[in-house]
């Protein structure tokens, strides 16, 4: 089952949501949240696998604040955003605040189902034209001799458990470190493993060798 949580501060549009997916045999909606701030105090409590995000939220904290916040402290949640902006610029910075997901609210219900079950099973998804746009995007920093570097798209926490990690840290000893609870670790591991296509402990170790990030006392 593939519990939901819905930031949106309209009631009407959290009303919809609950109606469309509370239909649905593998979707839960567990939870509802009108700002940034509510929704994740909801996340904390309820633990759902997705939390279904609107970008724009005039009280409290805005969804892309609130997105890469719930990254930080639960990476195991994936983020969807859900907005009527198909604008490059908030789609860029979704995805840079560690969203899984980005859906427009006009979009078929369909789309928004299978965006909801690609993101619950650690996939990515876009809508078809955003993709297209990120690729281009690509090829023009390409172009212009910019970065595409895999290792800028981690986090600064995802960071430090790679350097950690590689250092020969155990995941308890990493959670100490970070103030960061075990199974934490272990997702910021798994992410950092699954994004820069590294299989082993030697990967991983020869990847940070390479990224200066091996600091022995």
């Amino acid at each position: 089952m593939i519990t939901i949580l819905i930031v949106d501060d309209h009631a009407m549009v959290r009303s919809g949501m609950r109606l469309l997916l509370g239909g649905k045999d593998d979707i839960e909606v567990v939870g509802e949240a009108s700002d940034g701030d509510e929704g994740i105090r909801a996340a904390e409590s309820l633990r759902p696998n997705v939390v279904l995000m609107d970008l724009s939220m005039p009280h409290g904290k805005d969804g892309l604040t609130a997105a890469a916040e719930l990254k930080e402290r639960m990476p195991e949640t994936a983020v969807l955003i859900l907005t009527m902006h198909d604008d490059d610029e908030y789609l860029f910075r979704a995805i840079h605040a560690g969203a899984a997901g980005y859906v427009l609210k006009s979009a078929p219900h369909e789309e928004l189902l299978t965006a909801i079950r690609s993101v619950a099973k650690g996939d990515a998804y876009l809508y078809p034209t955003a993709t297209k746009r990120l690729m281009n995007e690509y090829v023009e920093r390409m172009k212009r001799g910019e970065s595409t570097d895999v290792f800028d798209t981690l986090s600064e926490r995802e960071k430090e458990v790679l350097a950690l990690a590689a250092q020969g840290y155990a995941n308890k000893e990493i959670a100490e470190q970070l103030v960061i609870s075990v199974k934490t670790v272990e997702t910021h591991k798994s992410n950092v493993m699954e994004k820069l296509g590294l299989k082993t402990r030697p990967e991983l170790i020869k990847y940070a060798m390479k990224k200066g990030l091996l600091q022995f006392d």
